[in-house]
């Protein structure tokens, strides 16, 4: 369901993430937002003229049923596609375009355990290194990718090099963003 430009009241307090510096901050209930962006469960709002993210856990807030998240855990046996199609569900709550397409994954290394369980190390950057999303948005992709079947562990690097730039988004994510 598509959300986006529609303005709502608050339906009760909620933390949220500024949008660029990463701040937690409580929105209060009532007050009016409209959201810009509802991708991978999360939603990016505009409040008296900032930008927050709230995330999909938090969807309640904004009269929007909570998604069933991380739907790629249930049932589904072990494979490294399916880690990357959890990845895909990540975004940069100002692009609308997934941190894979983005090109702000550099490495996924999957190591097996003996008892069948995996570790997984992801080394990510982001689009600009002052970024203060970068740790809500690792904390993203270390919840989502958790949640998958047979993964015993997570962790999420932040790497600044090589250097970001839009060379490294995919074809399409380049055509979405009109930088073809």
């Amino acid at each position: 369901m598509n959300e986006t430009k529609k303005s709502i009241r608050l339906l009760r307090d909620v933390e949220a993430n500024m949008v660029p510096s990463g701040d937690k901050v409580t929105l209060a209930e009532g007050n009016l937002v409209q959201i810009t962006q509802s991708l991978g469960g999360n939603h990016t709002v505009i409040i008296n003229g900032n930008m927050a993210q709230i995330s999909s856990d938090n969807a309640d807030a904004l009269g929007i049923k909570v998604e069933e998240d991380l739907h790629h855990s249930a049932g589904s046996s072990f494979s490294e596609q399916l880690v990357w199609d959890q990845l895909k569900t990540c975004y940069d709550p100002e692009i609308p375009v997934n941190i894979v397409e983005l090109g702000l994954i550099y490495d996924l290394n999957i190591k097996n355990e003996e008892d069948g369980e995996k570790n997984i190390t992801i080394m990510m950057t982001l689009t600009a290194p002052g970024c203060g999303m970068g740790p809500v948005i690792a904390d993203e992709v270390e919840r989502k990718v958790s949640a998958l079947n047979s993964v015993k562990s997570v962790k999420v690097e932040l790497v600044w090099e090589p250097q970001w730039n839009q060379g490294m988004m995919s074809e399409a994510a380049q055509l979405e963003l009109g930088m073809f």
